[in-house]
């Protein structure tokens, strides 16, 4: 930490927190500092306190970004990827023809499993999509399917790390702590980097797939429960904390200034202090802002109909859905939406039964991503907004069990629209089966690297110095897929 950022400063936030804290007050921050074990912390020789944002090395076609998660592993032959040869070959045994040994990650290869669902071209770009994604798919013109998509893993922790934070192992920033920290904000009022997760749970890996990794702290993701009565927990104080009080809030202040000089003089490389305080500082404004940026029911009853809020079916995806749009209309940087929780049911996880457990994820989520697709276009955000539609792998042509399919790292769809994305193409062709990456393979740096380059940053020179190593999203690897850019 530098010494200016306490020493010149630290009384006007304090004040700050004294007008507008409410509930947030120096006594419960000292209590919450403890509890964190930040006034005892180890110093972390790779971080620093963040400084100025890096800002873009030229000019972006996208703002902001809403990355749409779809936790499980998606299949890409039942949505996507129409496969005519699984069609062709349904209950075959499951021969590539290259004297590879045929393998599934959890099971024993069964036979070739065709799509039960249909498949129709749609849209002037003629894409293939699957019956179970009929609103959507009048979406096609306006967006860029990765076809071949490719993961290093066929395990859903260790792939939904790579494709959020570009390593297989934890403790790596995920992508949108790295624009928060390269970019900045927007505004001062409401967070950089909102997670709204699925109300069933988090998703594998917990809050790792939101984690700032070692850059600074306050570039993690705020999670937000949409469907909760109060999204963000701990706003206020709880109307039973008498004790809250001016004299109690003055009398912490000054604790926390002792405490702060401390932990300043004994850990000054400890970004963690500098994140808290910028958090509850963050939360302050947060109780003048967030009543109004959180509250859908100003909404048009056109806009309800549109994601869905009155059908049970679509109701707590598509609240997040309008959640994100009202939250990058007043400045979020980057905001993430998970479909499904962790764990083996409830969602895109689907090794039982394909014809029963995949459309009620389709159901939920279909009407609202197209809905958050067309609202943004008809308010002019999709401008300079992006919209990424992610899974950290795909599934196997061939059954499990009886009309499952396991995972597969082979191969798998994403798609992007939006902000300097040229809409109804495709990059990419998997094989006759969708077993594996074929042609124009997209890896999780490729990808990485063309979101970055969309937000105006080359991906190469966004790094980080941690550990005697200069680290970055991408790794070493990466390159812009310049065949989804308009």
């Amino acid at each position: 930490m530098n010494d200016h950022r306490f020493s010149s400063t630290t009384e006007p936030r304090r004040e700050f927190l004294t007008r507008l804290g409410g509930g947030l007050g120096g006594v419960a921050l000292a209590q919450l500092l403890g509890i964190d074990s930040l006034l005892a912390a180890e110093r972390s020789p790779g971080l620093r306190s963040g400084g100025p944002p890096l800002g873009a090395q030229f000019r972006p076609r996208a703002r902001r970004v809403i990355q749409l998660f779809m936790n499980g592993g998606a299949s890409p032959m039942d949505l996507f990827d129409y496969k005519p040869t699984l069609f062709k070959q349904a209950g075959e045994k499951f021969d590539p023809g290259t004297s590879e040994r045929v393998e599934a990650p959890t099971s024993e290869p069964g036979k070739i499993l065709k799509p039960p669902f249909e498949f129709r071209q749609h849209g002037q770009c003629g894409r293939w999509i699957s019956s179970l994604m009929p609103h959507l798919a009048s979406s096609v013109d306006d967006m860029a399917f990765l076809m071949a998509m490719q993961s290093k893993t066929n395990v859903h922790g260790p792939g939904s790390y790579l494709m959020n934070t570009g390593s297989l192992l934890p403790g790596f920033p995920c992508l949108g702590a790295w624009v928060g920290y390269s970019l900045g904000r927007l505004t001062d009022n409401l967070p950089t980097f909102v997670v709204l997760p699925d109300l069933r749970g988090l998703p594998y890996n917990q809050k790792g797939n939101f984690s700032s990794g070692f850059l600074p702290v306050q570039h993690q993701g705020t999670i937000l429960q949409a469907s909760a009565a109060n999204p963000l927990a701990d706003l206020r104080a709880p109307t039973s904390a008498l004790y809250v009080t001016d004299d109690a809030e003055r009398e912490g202040h000054e604790v926390l200034q002792q405490l702060n000089r401390a932990h300043l003089a004994a850990n000054p490389a400890d970004s963690r202090l500098e994140a808290r305080i910028q958090a509850y500082e963050l939360a302050a404004r947060l109780q003048l802002s967030a009543p109004e940026a959180f509250d859908l029911s100003g909404e048009t009853e056109a806009t309800r109909r549109l994601y869905g809020l009155e059908q049970p079916v679509t109701s707590e995806f598509g609240k997040r859905c309008l959640m994100a749009r009202r939250l990058v209309e007043r400045g979020v940087r980057f905001v993430q939406i998970w479909s499904g929780a962790g764990g083996p049911t409830n969602n895109w996880d689907n090794h039982t039964n394909i014809r029963k457990e995949l459309p009620p994820m389709c159901a939920s989520t279909d009407q609202p991503i197209a809905a958050l697709l067309k609202d943004l276009k008809a308010l002019g955000l999709l401008e300079d907004t992006l919209v990424l539609w992610n899974t950290e792998f795909g599934r196997m042509p061939f059954s499990q069990s009886s009309e499952g399919r396991d995972h597969n790292g082979g191969t798998f769809v994403g798609w992007m629209a939006g902000a300097g994305v040229r809409g109804g193409v495709a990059y990419g062709e998997s094989d006759p089966w969708a077993w594996k990456a074929a042609r124009d393979i997209t890896t999780t740096y490729d990808f990485h690297a063309t979101v970055l380059h969309l937000l105006g940053m080359d991906h190469e020179k966004i790094t980080f110095r941690h550990n005697g190593a200069n680290r970055r999203l991408t790794d070493v690897h990466g390159e812009v897929i310049r065949t989804v850019l308009s």
